[in-house]
């Protein structure tokens, strides 16, 4: 039996969707792949808020993340950690041998202004990272707030991981002044693993071309050269399977309108929410909740492997605690397609299964 699968990422593909990876292949060097990835950067464009280039990855989001920080540091990276995720970014700096700092927040609480404005007083750092939705915690950074301190300081690079958000909340990229925003495929925007998006300003580029050793792969220097001059090419040949899916699938969030599509994550957050206010409790800071998905303190008293063994009994797939928190919370997703019929049914039997635990 199929699980239904509310973890956070992979999510559940719509069956159309999935359908389209199917698509016969064509020459990745033709005009229709050039017609194909221009159609997906023009509507990425436009789920981004982005006047931006659009690079498509054939990778997880890490590995766009990898390349931002070879390719946009050149004295010293600021990373401002939330939670597992953050913690990415550094290990990212410190396995390439860049200069970087970690300023982390207490597990379930935002990244502040002021923790911001600390750093980049220094002068120290050119480049920083932050995580716009942490998955481990179920919490989301207020990128307004923060981007009133870090556009005081114009020549700092500003990296900022939407990997479990984009397209589930609203995250303006150029309104913001982001200047390197990531995604993937499999989270919010209800495709397979496999792709990552970045959204890249111009500035950022010119920069990265005065740093050596950005590697190769994920060189954005090469990555942007391609799609503005050949255009809409690559380097090296990308997943054209998940391309004819997230272009169908862009199509779908497109006509569901964008502004539909974050209030329904909204609604599907605030029954969860509610939901874990009388199991529980949320884990963390209440004024900053992720929309896409929700950290519940466990104290059923039952185990979570329990519980979820009795869940998947009844069809579904819910997520442990991540890294410390594991055991001690859990997690529900919703994001990409969920409806709120199924997010209904997912909380009427989790009900049913922590009464009859």
């Amino acid at each position: 039996m199929h699980k239904k699968l509310f973890i956070p990422g992979p999510v559940e593909v719509n069956p159309a969707v999935l359908e389209k990876m199917a698509t016969p292949l064509i020459g990745h060097r033709t005009k229709d792949a050039t017609a194909l990835q221009q159609g997906i950067s023009e509507k990425m464009q436009k789920v981004m808020a982005t006047k931006n280039t659009i690079v498509l990855s054939t990778s997880s989001g890490s590995g766009l993340m990898e390349g931002a920080v070879r390719c946009f540091t050149k004295k010293r990276a600021a990373v401002f950690s939330i939670g597992a995720f953050g913690k990415r970014w550094y290990k990212m700096c410190t396995a390439n041998g860049i200069p970087a700092d970690i300023f982390e927040s207490e597990l379930g609480q935002i990244t502040t202004p002021e923790m911001i404005e600390e750093a980049l007083s220094t002068g120290k750092y050119d480049l920083i990272t932050i995580t716009q939705n942490e998955t481990s915690t179920g919490i989301h950074n207020p990128m307004a707030r923060l981007a009133e301190v870090y556009k005081k300081y114009p020549d700092v690079i500003v990296c900022v991981d939407t990997v479990s958000s984009m397209a589930g909340d609203f995250v303006p990229v150029d309104e913001l002044g982001i200047d390197v925003c990531i995604t993937s495929t499999q989270k919010c925007l209800g495709v397979p693993p496999g792709m990552a998006i970045a959204a890249v300003s111009d500035r950022a580029i010119e920069k990265a071309k005065t740093i050596e050793n950005r590697g190769l792969y994920f060189d954005y220097v090469e990555l942007v050269k391609f799609v503005k001059e050949k255009p809409y090419q690559y380097p090296s040949t990308p997943s054209l399977s998940h391309m004819f899916a997230l272009d169908y699938q862009l199509d779908r969030i497109l006509e569901e309108g964008l502004e539909n599509r974050y209030a329904r994550h909204k609604r599907l957050a605030a029954k969860v929410q509610e939901w874990a206010k009388t199991h529980g409790g949320l884990y963390s800071d209440p004024e900053n909740l992720s929309v896409t998905v929700t950290c519940i303190n466990n104290t059923t008293g039952h185990p979570f492997s329990d519980i979820n063994k009795a869940m998947g009994e009844k069809g579904w797939l819910i997520s442990n605690g991540y890294g410390d928190l594991k055991d001690k919370t859990f997690r529900v997703a919703h994001m990409a397609d969920t409806t709120d019929e199924e997010m209904d049914a997912l909380l009427k039997d989790l009900d049913e299964v922590l009464a009859s635990l």
